[in-house]
């Protein structure tokens, strides 16, 4: 092995991803596929290591020139919801900095593996499992825009989903993702789902849309059912610590408690029973073992949060799971919602609701590079889409705590390029 390697270069190529169908939440929609960056570091004796990143990873200028959609026609007057229309403080999360680390620490712990013949996990102090278990991840859908299929908005659909992803995946938890409709028309959707397998466990979502006294009126509504926990039902501390209070239901976040700064907030004065770790959002794999240990050393859940992955990030989170010792639940992923992938081998397989743990050297993916042009020319020929718009509901913009909700009865063709 060479010492004292060193950074040659670093390329970052932007790919979309089909999904099966566009997933529908709180605060917009994926429109139908996964825009992501893959970075590649490459050392000066020949090593490549593989990182990711949601988005297009554009610069300042590039931003500002994606701010025309959101503002060209906006009334200048109407500052406030000109905010929200921007700089949303859930959906804003996939934007920042951070991420950027997080991407170049995977490169560099897969060049790290490979350099010394052993998977990442072992650099992180070695497996306490070989796979990973997973929740099904349950969003309301438009259809697919090329096949007109795989809608998901009533009730009896979201129960056919949701039977279909256990028959084809072992799922045995399952989670909403919501804060699309109004809450009583969702509360009637999560206990059908709830009583569609009794011996399963569930989680729900609705991306912190809902004001303190929403959170608590869902969270009593729900205690009788098994569910892992309520994630993000209020945004802010204070709010989930008011709604914590009032509620018999483990509460959950992954945009409230995403920092050491938070962590401790929340350690201090409990306002979160289950963190969510994001290998993105934390900015790496070693970020989420800290604070994995700082929840043990408390007694607070952990869970594997998902933004959104292809293959390389995906990775990250098995690696992140197979270290920790307090996985007090399934990992969550969009992971099953994708057509197919960059890595070699195509999509990783589930088996009884878990993905094996990668055992090659690094992050033990590789890069298929005709599935990682084919996918750059995709996004090239479609360009980003905004998270936080919706294609059904032109010039919507939710509010925090949001009254603007879908209708569920709105049955109405959505145009989305593909």
């Amino acid at each position: 092995m060479k010492q004292n390697m060193k950074i040659r270069d670093i390329r970052a190529t932007t790919v979309t991803v089909p999904l099966e169908a566009p997933l529908r939440h709180a605060n917009g929609c994926h429109w139908g596929r996964f825009v992501r960056t893959v970075v590649e570091v490459e050392t000066d004796n020949g090593i490549v290591g593989l990182g990711e990143m949601g988005g297009g990873g554009e610069s300042a200028e590039a931003v500002f020139r994606a701010m025309k959609s959101y503002l060209v026609g906006h009334d200048p007057a109407r500052i406030e919801e000109m905010r929200f229309l921007i700089a949303n403080p859930t959906a804003s999360l996939y934007n920042n900095r951070t991420q950027i680390l997080a991407a170049l620490e995977f490169a560099c712990l897969d060049i790290l593996g490979q350099a010394w013949g052993v998977p990442v996990s072992e650099i992180l102090g070695g497996r306490l499992r070989d796979r990973v278990p997973f929740a099904a991840y349950c969003f309301f859908r438009y259809p697919d825009p090329a096949t007109g299929t795989g809608e998901v908005r009533t009730i009896d659909q979201v129960l056919e989903n949701a039977r279909a992803l256990k028959q084809r995946f072992g799922f045995t938890s399952h989670k909403m993702k919501a804060g699309v409709f109004p809450q009583d028309y969702e509360l009637e959707a999560y206990r059908a789902l709830a009583a569609e397998f009794p011996g399963d466990s569930y989680r729900f979502d609705p991306n912190a849309v809902w004001s303190t006294e929403q959170a608590i009126r869902f969270g009593q509504a729900i205690e009788g059912l098994r569910n892992d926990y309520l994630e993000d039902p209020v945004y802010g501390l204070n709010g989930m610590r008011r709604t914590r209070e009032m509620v018999r239901v483990p509460l959950a976040t992954n945009t409230v408690v995403v920092n050491f700064e938070q962590l401790a907030a929340n350690v201090l004065d409990t306002a979160v029973d289950v963190i969510l770790l994001d290998t993105t959002f934390w900015g790496g794999i070693r970020a989420c073992v800290k604070a994995a240990a700082v929840c043990e050393t408390f007694q607070l859940g952990v869970a594997v949060h998902s933004s959104g992955e292809l293959g390389i990030q995906l990775a990250t989170m098995l690696h992140l799971g197979a270290v920790i010792p307090n996985l007090s639940f399934a990992a969550d992923a969009h992971y099953h919602h994708l057509t197919d992938d960059v890595i070699q081998g195509g999509l990783m397989r589930y088996e009884n609701g878990r993905i094996r743990v990668p055992d090659q050297p690094g992050l033990g993916v590789k890069l298929d590079r005709e599935k990682l042009r084919e996918y750059s020319e995709l996004y090239k020929r479609l360009g980003g889409y905004p998270y936080d718009r919706d294609p059904g509901r032109p010039g919507w913009t939710p509010i925090v705590p949001n009254d603007r909700w879908a209708d569920p009865k709105d049955d109405r063709p959505v145009s989305i390029p593909h």
